[in-house]
């Protein structure tokens, strides 16, 4: 048991090294440490997964704080990088999770005007020294990388819990009785026994439409998301609710300026290419073997690109393929390998392969979560695991350069049909899902390609069925990314609570719909749904992943662009195929966006059906009181016939296996 306001670390260098984690709690009052400790030891052991390398408790000296963490070597393979970890003055304890890749200039310039003589080369060291001498919110203002970290002012007798500006780290929180308690996984929070783990409906119903739970809240009531970009703070002998959260970082303040507007293509391509190149290498720094996920697609491509520029031999490259074509972009990450002379890795999986790992999934996630691409997420960085331990992704790039369809399409879509009265919404939706989606698929393949869509069938409908719903372009944009429109026909005993898409009021103030799209999903989509996915995916195979995009000057950059810079006569992602370019035939690159999918219909009417059958009976379903069984069976039966609710019964069944694991 660790003494008072006593750092302990025990170091194991024989494990493999996996993504960090810490948790803890506060009390009102002080504890029992010897009924505390064993507690806080649950709660880290839980997240060994994130990190077997070393582990260490910290518990204050009045008894009302503990923390523990679970450690991952990745810069700083020494013991100078244990945590929880003491700042020189006294003053902090810090638990820190993710990687500041500007920490070595952060360190030049706190040396210019303080002596410190620091202790190793950890990150770690660095943010709570600059913390110390520079104060929280003027460092949080400095920081370049991925984050989340709990910080105790003796002093204040105050906890800090803050998160990275983009949220590609997570961390829970809530009270539970009288206890304050934290965490980098729900899973940790489940350990103490105080949580009650009663399950919000209400939560559900979010989940239900957009196939996560949208951040502040979680599957749980009580416990919450810490939102990107802020802090929350609990002073000692607080009560329940009396915590405060700031901000210290918002999209609503990035595009702010027009100064790019008139800037010459030439110009504005070369500034954003500098800053790629700089974010980049920053992101390669490792004191370990080190790699790229290659879908063949622009994003990706283009960081695997600037990684080779920079490395003196070749860089190690990992892609999934699937024997489906319509699935499967194996082959053009091949291409593109060939042409960049990486050192390349792929491994093509059936249904059988995903078949097994499904039942794991809703263990890795820790609450529900229903986007289908987790599997090849998983299974891409299980290949990679065997030879690498930080991977470099281009994810963020959608949504920050223009990505995805609906920023082509929705505007011009609804200026077609916005002005249409009910009745003629109506025809048209019953137009647009009259013919199967095999059909239209079979049919569009040249539209398909024109456009620059694929599974367009899939899309036809989607936007037919959302059609006679809509009466404003933001009821269109929010119909576009939700999955199930009418969720009281599923659900029972639900109020949907208020979330950024359903206050239309705190929206980015930008008046360009699409930018406004792309500023909507780099708030919601983007930390709850794509960086979750990465984290999880990562984390369960020892794989540290990294976002070159999601640099911070390259973020304020991109909010920044105007719209053609983005988007061009219908061409997404302008500005960063000029960039690619320069780097990779345009021929092994321009092809339809796929996306990182899988043949979910398939493979439920085929190898999963049993397992969705199970999962779905009437009975089962009945008995848990969640959803309206007889609507979800008639959905699995139309399916099994041949129609195609795949993504929706995916939602459903994702529930259903996290709650059978509960």
């Amino acid at each position: 048991m660790p003494r008072f306001g006593v750092l302990l670390d025990l170091k194991n260098s024989l494990r493999r090294n996996k993504l960090c984690g810490f948790a803890g709690f506060i009390t009102p009052s002080s504890f029992d440490q010897e009924i505390a400790f064993p507690i806080l030891k649950r709660m880290t052991d839980s997240l060994e997964h994130r990190g077997p390398d070393g582990f260490g408790y910290w518990v204050s000296e009045k008894s009302i704080l503990a923390i523990g963490h679970r450690r991952l070597s990745i810069l700083d393979l020494s013991d100078a990088g244990s945590q929880p970890m003491g700042s020189k003055c006294g003053r902090y304890v810090l638990a820190f999770n993710g990687e500041i890749y500007n920490h070595f200039s952060l360190r030049s310039e706190l040396e210019k005007n303080h002596h410190i003589a620091w202790k190793g080369t950890s990150d770690t060291e660095t943010l709570i020294e600059a913390i110390s001498t520079m104060g929280l919110q003027v460092t949080l203002g400095k920081l370049k990388g991925m984050f989340a970290f709990a910080l105790w002012d003796k002093k204040d007798q105050a906890l800090s819990i803050a998160r990275d500006s983009m949220g590609e780290k997570p961390i829970y929180y809530g009270w539970q009785g009288n206890t304050f308690m934290f965490g980098s996984e729900l899973k940790a929070l489940k350990a103490h026994p105080e949580f009650n783990g009663d399950i919000s409906r209400d939560s559900l119903s979010l989940f239900l439409k957009h196939n996560y739970v949208p951040a502040p809240h979680s599957i749980f009531k009580g416990i919450n998301k810490l939102m990107p970009g802020t802090v929350i703070t609990v002073l000692a002998n607080q009560l329940p609710g009396s915590e405060t959260i700031s901000s210290y970082w918002s999209i609503n303040g990035a595009p702010d300026n027009h100064e790019y507007d008139s800037m010459p293509d030439t110009h504005m391509v070369n500034l954003l290419e500098e800053k790629l190149l700089k974010s980049v290498q920053s992101q390669m720094l490792s004191d370990v073997p080190l790699g790229s996920l290659l879908s063949g697609g622009i994003d990706s491509s283009l960081i695997t690109a600037l990684m080779q520029n920079i490395s003196d031999k070749p860089i190690k490259t990992f892609t999934i393929g699937f024997d489906n074509k319509n699935f499967n972009e194996a082959e053009h990450a091949l291409s593109v390998s060939r042409h960049l002379k990486t050192d390349h890795n792929e491994l093509y999986v059936s249904s059988q392969d995903s078949l097994s790992i499904v039942p794991n999934l809703a263990s890795y996630w820790d609450e529900p979560f229903a986007d289908s691409s987790q599997i090849p997420t998983f299974l891409v960085m299980q290949l990679a695991s065997k030879t690498v331990k930080v991977a470099l992704s281009g994810d963020g790039a959608d949504e920050l350069f223009g990505g995805y369809n609906r920023y082509r399409f929705a505007p011009k879509i609804w200026k077609q049909v916005g002005w249409m009265p009910y009745q003629a919404k109506n025809i048209l939706s019953k137009l647009l899902t009259s013919v199967s989606v095999s059909t239209i698929d079979s049919l569009s393949s040249p539209i398909s390609k024109y456009l620059g869509v694929a599974q367009l069938g899939h899309k036809i409908h989607k936007l037919g069925n959302r059609f006679s719903e809509l009466n404003t372009i933001n009821n269109f944009y929010l119909s576009l990314v939700t999955e199930w429109p009418n969720v009281e026909d599923v659900l029972l005993n639900f109020q949907e609570p208020s979330y950024l898409l359903n206050d239309f009021k705190n929206w980015p103030n930008i008046d360009s719909p699409a930018l406004r799209m792309m500023a909507l999903d780099s708030l919601t989509y983007l930390p709850d749904d794509i960086l979750t996915k990465v984290d999880r995916a990562s984390m369960a195979v020892s794989i540290e992943s990294r976002a070159p995009f999601l640099d911070p000057e390259i973020v304020k950059f991109a909010f920044n662009l105007p719209l053609h810079a983005k988007i061009r006569k219908d061409d997404s992602k302008w500005i960063l195929k000029k960039i690619l370019y320069k780097h990779v035939p345009q021929n092994l690159i321009d092809r339809p966006k796929m996306g990182f999918s899988i043949p979910l219909d398939e493979w439920l009417r085929g190898p999963l059906r049993d397992w969705a059958d199970d999962l779905l009976s009437q009975k089962k379903l009945e008995q848990q009181g969640f959803f309206n069984s007889q609507y979800i069976q008639d959905i699995w039966l139309r399916h099994c016939k041949g129609e195609q609710f795949g993504s929706r019964l995916w939602n459903i069944l994702m529930f259903q296996n996290w709650l059978e694991q509960q």
